[in-house]
């Protein structure tokens, strides 16, 4: 009897290996669902080389040695490429499709909140109507907080920081500036600039009721061409600080249009360090424009690293981190579940912790949001103590303040159905 145990449990353990190894070699599709073409194509294009690059370092087991490599615990490969939706949910609703036909299981997105929301709903009614072909969904960047609170889903998992999250971070940064006195709401008209907007109001209130809110205004999303009509009538207000969740050619023409048009205010940003900004910024926006994101160009160790080899490689900068964070805790999650089934790895990412760039960062189980350090930067000339300069520009995003997780961390009102 006692051998007859004995070969039971020696037979399990050697399952329970050939599982774990079965996965080392295995490759994962992924596909990024974004817009590659148009006025936001460009962020769309820099961000699926970072996918690419990024897929090469944390493919395989870990090299001994070899930082710049990380590799990944459970030892598969990644391979991702991309699709155009055009910031089109229906688009991107047709893209998923194509996807799931090609046998990927893994789908990522992150430019638009509204195509989340459409690509969040569509990923859990597939996976309800489909066992054992389960899709899961990585969101990079798209930051509406109800992603993870009223329309939550187990398979949706969010490595950015939401919009309520950065403004938590953002106000309390602006209520230590005692030389803020008036608030221009500017932002694109959709989930996230409205988002921006009200959780802008709700903050101030709290931190500095002193603060007047003096106007606000929602364009339409990558239509404006020219916002010189909106700085004439922040200027006309009074304005002494913006606050915009712009992002792409709407950032990139605002801030153009505010240094044509003499205004020379604080801008505080979400994504003044993405593709096209800094080179519309130049140096006119030094000391005025300001950054909340989970990260920031001189981030040091091994990411400066990898973006002095991403520029040489790409002429390019590398700026959504959350590319590494998708990596790392998949391949952890991966090695923890000993499969690669999106169900499993699904239930394994809940409340999983990887050390990351920045430290020890955890996905929350009960909304799938990530929690994480965020930074206030400020751009700046660059120096010897912050050199990274991006788009060739001289300029940096310098770091002012670092809140750590529990700081911008906020509740949430998710209620998660699991299957």
């Amino acid at each position: 009897m006692k051998f007859a145990m004995r070969m039971v449990a020696a037979t399990a353990a050697v399952l329970c290996l050939g599982s774990a190894q079965a996965q080392k070699g295995e490759v994962i599709k992924m596909v990024r669902i974004d817009p590659l073409t148009g006025l936001l194509g460009p962020v769309g294009v820099s961000q699926l080389k970072g996918y690419q690059f990024f897929a090469e370092k944390f493919s395989g087991a870990p090299i001994p040695g070899n930082p710049g490599h990380p590799g990944n615990p459970a030892g598969v490969k990644f391979e991702v490429t991309g699709m155009d939706n055009k910031l089109s949910p229906t688009e991107s609703l047709n893209a998923l499709k194509a996807a799931i036909d090609q046998g990927v299981r893994y789908i990522i997105q992150g430019n638009g909140s509204s195509v989340a929301l459409a690509l969040s709903d569509a990923v859990t009614k597939h996976n309800e109507r489909n066992p054992g072909k389960e899709v899961i969904f990585l969101n990079d960047s798209a930051v509406d907080p109800d992603l993870t609170n009223s329309k939550c889903s187990f398979w949706h998992f969010r490595f950015d920081a939401d919009t309520s999250m950065k403004m938590e971070a953002m106000s309390s940064f602006m209520a230590t500036q005692n030389d803020i006195k008036k608030v221009y709401l500017l932002n694109q008209n959709y989930s996230h600039g409205v988002q921006v907007a009200k959780y802008a109001k709700e903050t101030l209130a709290r931190k500095r009721p002193d603060v007047q809110i003096v106007g606000e205004d929602l364009h339409p999303i990558a239509q404006v061409r020219d916002f010189s009509p909106y700085i004439a009538k922040i200027k006309a207000t009074g304005a002494d600080t913006v606050i915009t969740g712009n992002w792409g050619s709407d950032l990139s023409l605002l801030v153009k249009a505010a240094n044509e048009g003499g205004y020379n205010g604080k801008i505080f940003t979400y994504y003044a360090g993405v593709t096209g900004t800094p080179t519309a910024l130049g140096t006119n926006g030094a000391g005025r424009v300001y950054q909340i994101a989970y990260s920031h160009y001189n981030m040091g160790g091994q990411m400066d690293k990898w973006m002095k080899e991403f520029k040489t490689k790409y002429n390019d900068d590398f700026y959504t981190g959350s590319t590494i964070r998708i990596f790392e805790t998949l391949g952890a999650a991966m090695a923890k579940a000993k499969s690669t089934d999106p169900l499993k790895v699904a239930a394994a990412l809940e409340g999983i912790k990887v050390q990351s760039f920045n430290g020890e960062v955890e996905i929350r189980k009960a909304d799938h949001q990530l929690q994480q350090p965020l930074y206030m930067s400020v751009w700046e000339k660059a120096s010897a103590k912050y050199p990274y300069n991006p788009e060739n520009t001289g300029m940096t995003l310098a770091p002012l303040k670092e809140y750590p997780n529990y700081v911008s961390s906020t509740p949430t009102s998710c209620q998660m159905k699991r299957p």
